[in-house]
């Protein structure tokens, strides 16, 4: 019995070691360090706590604790993340969300769930949910006053390129009706306090605005997710019809670069440092006095390093401004410094990373042009 032990082990170990099961099967973690006995996947511990949810589907056992017969170390053997993804995800669409170990649990579960468990993406031209350029329906909705979630009717329509909420069920016209290329969309569970909660972040007037909500079902919250990615997928193929497919995809929603508590002053740099909340969406740069605000208090563009921007750890010497947190950081701009200061080294360090990744890229013409109409800047 120890002999065969000790061979099952070996050839288990051997089916580990290769390159295709070095990363979760689900959401890319290096090293996972878990199986499905069911569906021959390796992946990693969070993703098979999902698996374990779905037992009629998945049966998952640790690689290093449990033990494998030889019948399961030969179905492992057989299949593999290389063969079972090619089942399972032969044929999801380009604009679908595939997310990474770094999403939050919503998105990673109804993501393992449209694979296994409803097999969403074994057959080509699958009617989806999110699929038809259309979608009605109600999410709860954040009061911008009041702070409470309402009930609130949403119609995102592929064919008007848009997407719009009514305040009543037979409201006849919409609270708002938004254009869908300037629509973002990204999973904000801790700040909304909803394990479903979804930020939707639009632009009027050049400056941006956020609408909270969610669905106490995650998996309608997900399809509304990727119904927005659809119809922002189709308006842009139309509207840049020589731009590769990967091109548009990449213009799809898109998560924050970083997010968090700052302290600020004003342009004068004599004025008391004052807490806030501040978004890094890309190259804006927006700050908040609560993260649940509709509006952006402030703006301002962060361009490239070859058009003048630099950021740099500290303050100017002789700042005079009063600050309670002492990890300063300086943004440099062809017409300003701009002043912060962070609470702790490690969110510094964090800050001026996520600064400086966008500012070693080259600025798109898009983004001169939307310099070009940003007159918002921080006021004092």
């Amino acid at each position: 019995m120890a002999a065969g032990n000790e061979r099952s082990m070996k050839a288990l170990k051997e089916v580990w070691k290769r390159a295709e099961n070095s990363l979760c099967a689900d959401c890319g973690k290096p090293d996972p360090d878990w199986a499905s006995s069911t569906l021959g996947v390796f992946i990693c511990l969070s993703c098979s706590g999902i698996h374990r949810n779905i037992p009629s589907i998945s049966k998952v056992k640790s690689l290093k604790m449990d033990y494998w017969d030889d019948a399961q170390v030969q179905f492992l053997a057989k299949h593999g993340n290389a063969v079972t993804k090619a089942i399972y995800e032969a044929h999801i669409p380009i604009y679908y969300y595939q997310p990474t170990y770094n999403d939050c649990q919503v998105l990673r579960e109804q993501w393992i769930r449209a694979k296994y468990e409803r097999k969403e993406f074994t057959e080509p031209g699958k009617q989806l949910p999110y699929s038809d350029g259309v979608k009605e329906g109600i999410l709860w909705k954040r009061g911008r006053d009041n702070g409470q979630f309402l009930p609130r009717k949403f119609l995102l329509s592929e064919r008007e390129g848009c997407l719009k909420y009514f305040t009543k069920q037979d409201a006849k016209e919409p609270k708002i009706n938004v254009k869908i290329d300037v629509i973002n969309a990204t999973f904000q569970p801790e700040k909304i306090g909803n394990p479903n909660g979804l930020q939707i972040t639009y632009l009027k007037d050049n400056k941006t605005r956020n609408i909270f909500v969610y669905h106490e079902s995650g998996k309608e919250v997900v399809d509304w997710f990727n119904a927005i990615r659809s119809v922002q997928f189709h308006y842009l193929k139309v509207a840049f019809p020589i731009a590769s497919d990967n091109e548009i995809k990449n213009r799809l929603t898109r998560n924050f670069l970083k997010e968090g508590y700052m302290e600020k002053t004003g342009p004068k740099q004599r004025e008391a440092f004052k807490k806030r909340w501040f978004t890094l969406d890309h190259r804006r740069l927006m700050y908040f006095k609560d993260p649940l605000d509709a509006f952006a208090k402030g703006e301002v563009f962060v361009g490239s390093g070859e058009n003048g921007y630099s950021v740099q750890k500290g303050l100017p010497s002789g700042t005079q401004g009063n600050f309670s947190w002492h990890y300063g950081i300086t943004i440099v701009t062809p017409d300003r410094e701009y002043l912060f200061t962070c609470e702790t080294e490690t969110d510094q360090l964090e800050w001026v990373r996520a600064f400086t990744s966008v500012i070693n890229q080259a600025m798109t013409p898009q983004e001169y042009a939307s310099k070009c109409l940003d007159a918002v800047s921080f006021p004092s």
